[in-house]
Order: structure tokens, then C-alpha cells, then sequence
């Protein structure tokens, strides 16, 4: 809050959180600008320093950078119930909207309609990943250590198949150590003022928080899985969780991990479902990441045991849910007390750089995996109507920059109107 405003109600504020958890499309950029505008501009519950100290932290970590800082604020707001209602709230409205339409993708895929308007979606989608990557390509490389980082990332992943976590541990060793040797600029370079006094002698603090959040996550998992048995909810926790760890520099950069695991690994989903899955994430509130609980619901759907298809999907799409977001508010809650000295520390914000470099060959990895799905169908040949469409929004993304849920909205209606 700012110094002139007090605090808001309790109630007021979870009012305000559901209404942003309902409109909160667009992606990070536009969430993270929504908050700036109303949480700073137009009621002053935190001033513009706080704020982007806080969203310079939540880029440090580890998950949805947008749904992060919406904790943080909650939490310096309200304390801890606080955090809770501003991070749940956030991903809970899109959440029951996937849920529904993951449904409808499993059941109902197959009837000529709906199949349809997802042939019509495919190329949007690859189109908005490539527009990502050309957002995130300008703004990273600029140096021939964050490009060769790039090229080293899709590297690793198509020709070595090196996992994900590895290239991202990898990255940000390469960024400490050019950061400490002075090698090359990544970015790692703070604001220059002094980092703000913090508590730092409360170590036992987070021993506290990691034991609860441990308790937490273990409770439902080990549940399940001794209710309904180890497959698949015992990989699901454990791939999701792993996910969870190692999501830097948003969504799209996890994708390849997540999506190589549950198409070849585990044969959860076909690469076409996980196509229509992004696209779905793509045009509901909340972040990018709740793909995660499509892939989930597709999981349970498919191996549903001694339970109907749609039991096993919901419980599935609601433990992936679980796994995927309740280590973001471990990270918040127990960085929150220190955002000014880690947001500003420059060894930190090198390895976070590095890591958002490799980033970008991460995601022309996830685009070459789409692209095959969507452009060279299982039966051969190459699907030029799809690369035409494809084209057209990738030139219209770069150009006029649309919300990217009207780009799917006209996919879906050009799909529909092809089968008609």
C-alpha cells in the first residue's frame, strides 16, 4: 500500500482478485500491465517501486511470472491468506474453463465439427509460438554468448535430447560464471542502488515452510495414488512437480519437456491433442501453464482403471493443477521478506538472463515439434492450407500484434467453416 492509501479490506481485495482471475487474457505482458494499472495507478495498494521490485523477483523464479506477483501482492496485502486468495484466484477461474473444455477435446474430438475447428486452430497456434519466439529472440539475443546459448539450447534438445532441467542448470552456470569473469554483458547488472537491509537471520523460517509444503504436497499424491493406484497419478505428480522446478522463463520454454514426456514417455496424448491443448490454454484467463491441466485430464482419460473416463480425467486434471502451482507460492512465501536484496542482485539476474537465452532455442524446439504435428500429417504429404494460415497469423502477430485469443477465435471459425 502506498503511504497515502491504507490497506485495502479483506473482502475488497478478493473481489478485486476473482474479477482478475476472469479477465486476466493476454498473457504474462498484459496481466502484469492489467495489475500495474489498477494495483498501482488506480487504487496505490503498492507503490511503483514495490511493484517492480516484486515483479523483478518473480522473473527469478521458477513458474508463472504473472500469477507470482499477484501472490506477492496478496501476501504484503493480507499476509499469507492474502497470497493465497490472490495465486488461487488467479488460476482457478481458468482452470474450471479448461476442465470443461478438456472434456469436450476427449469426448468429443473425433465428431467432424469440433475435429474441424481444432484443424482450424493448429496453425494459429504454431503462428503464436513463433511470434513469441521472435518477441523473446529480439529482446534476449544481443550478444554472441546469449545466441550461441540459444543455439547451444536446440542443440541439446533435437539432436542430443538432453533434458530440459539440464540445459536450464547449464545455462545459468554459464551465466555465474560470465557474470563472475566478465566475459560477456547478459544483463546480470542490478539497478546500481544499494540493496534494501533484510531479514536474513530467520533461516529456521524456511525449514518451517518447506516441511509444511512438503506435508502439503505429499498428503494428496500419496492419497490418490494409494485410492486409485500408481498409474498414472504417480508419474503425473512427479513429472508436473518437476515442471514446476524448472519453469523458467514462462511456459512455453517448459513445453518441450512436458510434451515430450507425455506424448513418447508416457503416451498420454497424441502430438495433435497436445496442439489443441496449447490452444485451448491459449484462449482462457489465467497463465499459459495451465496447459499442464489438459495434458492431466488427457492422462486420467485415457488409463482410467476401475473409474469412468471422466472420474479419472478430473482427478488427474486437478492433482496436475495441485502439483504445478503449490510450489509457487512455496517460492513466494518464503522469498517474499528478502524481494529487495535478491531482485537486485546481480549474479542472480546473470544466470536468470543466461537461462532465458537458451530459452529461445527451447521454444523453436517446441515450434519444430508442433510444426510437424500440424504441417506433415500422419498419413504424408504436407498440409499447405495449414502453412498458409499459419503464415498469415504469424504476419498478422508480428504486424499488428492482436490478442492472441482472436487469432484462435478465427482459426475455429475458419475450421468450422471448412467443414461446412
Amino acid at each position: 500500500m502506498t503511504a497515502d492509501r491504507p490497506a485495502p479490506r479483506f473482502a475488497e481485495a478478493l473481489g478485486y482478485w476473482l474479477r482478475l482471475g476472469l479477465i486476466s487474457f493476454g498473457g504474462p505482458a498484459g496481466q502484469i500491465a492489467m495489475m500495474q494499472s489498477e494495483l498501482v495507478d488506480r487504487r496505490g495498494w503498492i507503490d511503483q517501486r514495490g511493484f517492480l521490485n516484486a515483479l523483478n523477483f518473480c522473473m527469478l523464479l521458477p513458474g508463472p511470472e504473472a500469477q507470482q506477483l499477484a501472490t506477492y501482492v496478496g501476501w504484503r496485502l493480507h499476509g499469507v491468506r492474502g497470497g493465497l486468495a490472490a495465486g488461487g484466484l488467479f488460476v482457478l477461474p481458468g482452470a474450471l474453463l479448461l476442465w470443461g473444455l478438456s472434456y469436450v477435446a476427449a469426448a468429443h474430438g473425433d465428431v467432424p465439427l469440433v475435429a474441424a475447428v481444432f484443424d482450424g486452430i493448429k496453425p494459429m497456434v504454431v503462428a503464436i509460438i513463433l511470434a513469441a519466439l521472435l518477441r523473446i529472440a529480439r529482446r534476449t539475443l544481443t550478444g554472441w554468448l546469449p545466441a550461441c546459448l540459444a543455439v547451444a539450447a536446440f542443440g541439446g534438445i533435437q539432436g542430443l535430447g538432453i533434458a530440459f532441467p539440464l540445459i536450464v542448470l547449464s545455462a545459468a552456470i554459464v551465466g555465474l560464471a560470465a557474470e563472475r569473469m566478465g566475459l560477456a554483458h547478459l544483463g546480470g547488472a542490478g539497478s546500481g542502488a544499494p540493496p534494501a537491509p533484510t531479514p536474513m537471520r530467520h533461516g529456521s523460517r524456511l525449514v518451517v515452510l518447506v516441511a509444511i509444503f512438503a506435508v502439503l504436497w505429499a498428503l494428496p499424491v500419496v492419497g490418490i495414488v494409494a485410492w486409485l493406484g500408481p498409474e498414472p497419478f504417480a508419474d503425473i505428480a512427479t513429472l508436473f512437480t518437476k515442471a514446476a522446478f524448472v519453469t523458467f522463463g514462462g511456459a512455453y520454454a517448459v513445453l518441450p519437456y512436458i510434451a515430450d514426456a507425455a506424448v513418447h514417455t508416457y503416451a498420454w496424448l497424441s502430438p495433435d491433442d497436445m496442439v489443441r491443448g496449447l490452444a485451448l490454454a491459449e484462449t482462457t484467463p489465467g497463465p499459459l501453464i495451465l496447459v499442464t491441466q489438459f495434458v492431466g485430464y488427457f492422462a486420467g482419460w485415457n488409463a482410467p482403471g476401475a473409474l469412468s473416463p471422466v472420474l479419472a480425467g478430473s482427478v488427474a486434471a486437478w492433482l496436475t493443477v495441485y502439483v504445478t502451482f503449490l510450489p509457487c507460492f512455496l517460492f513466494i512465501f518464503a522469498g517474499a521478506p528478502y524481494v529487495e536484496r535478491l531482485a537486485s542482485n546481480r549474479y542472480a539476474r546473470a544466470a536468470l538472463a543466461a537461462v532465458t537465452a537458451a530459452v529461445v532455442g527451447v521454444i523453436l524446439s517446441l515450434a519444430v515439434f508442433l510444426g510437424r504435428a500440424v504441417f506433415v500429417p500422419a498419413d504424408g504429404g504436407v498440409d499447405w492450407r495449414a502453412g498458409v494460415m499459419a503464415a498469415i497469423a504469424l504476419i498478422v502477430l508480428v504486424r499488428w500484434n492482436p490478442g492472441v485469443h482472436w487469432v484462435v477465435l478465427a482459426g475455429a471459425v475458419i475450421g468450422a467453416a471448412a467443414a461446412a
